[in-house]
């Protein structure tokens, strides 16, 4: 990778959201992202979904409205860094169609990553074993399993990570992002 030019980005900042199941990835992909953007000399922060969970919105659950709320209080920050010129990126589920279309409207330059991953294959990934615990009921209002994720019907990227490595969709999120004239190069 080369570094930008003096210019390292231009006057515009600009916010990743990636969306997905859990364990689909997204933060994965966002630590990748962040890291290659900070290469190329850009400003940058990751807002993590369970960091913000423990920050931003801790005293919320995880019922419809409290979900809401928390993807209300994401889009707020997120726009705020990427109105002062920054780069936001946002790996949380999100799982609300309602919720990502009201972070598109309120963001400038919202591209929005659909981190696609088969249930089965999360099921199996299960990084903190909350699947088996949502399966024997201990968990409640998780995602995909005793709760919906709505799949966004017109994602700007997708990204395939039961068949693609960490690296192939980091790739492809950052040759997006240079085809919208949101980075230089790459």
């Amino acid at each position: 990778m080369k570094k930008q030019s003096s210019s390292p980005h231009s006057s515009m900042g600009f916010t990743v959201w990636f969306t997905g199941l859990p364990g689909a990835g997204k933060s994965t992909l966002a630590k990748l992202l962040e890291s290659r953007l900070r290469v190329l000399g850009l400003p940058v922060e990751t807002l993590n979904g369970d960091e913000v969970r423990k920050r931003l919105t801790k005293g919320l659950g995880f019922s419809r409205e409290d979900r809401l709320e928390n993807i209300r209080r994401i889009t707020y920050v997120a726009n705020l860094i990427t109105r002062v010129g920054g780069i936001s990126i946002v790996a949380d589920i999100s799982p609300y169609a309602q919720s990502r279309d009201e972070a598109r409207k309120e963001i400038k330059n919202f591209v929005e990553v659909y981190v696609q991953c088969p249930l089965k294959t999360c099921i199996e990934r299960d990084p903190k074993g909350l699947y088996a615990k949502a399966q024997q009921g201990k968990v409640l209002h998780f995602t995909g399993i005793s709760d919906p994720y709505e799949e966004p019907l017109n994602p700007t990227i997708i990204v395939e990570t039961e068949k693609e490595n960490p690296e192939e969709s980091t790739k492809k999120v950052l040759l997006e992002l240079q085809n919208l004239n949101l980075i230089l190069s790459i």
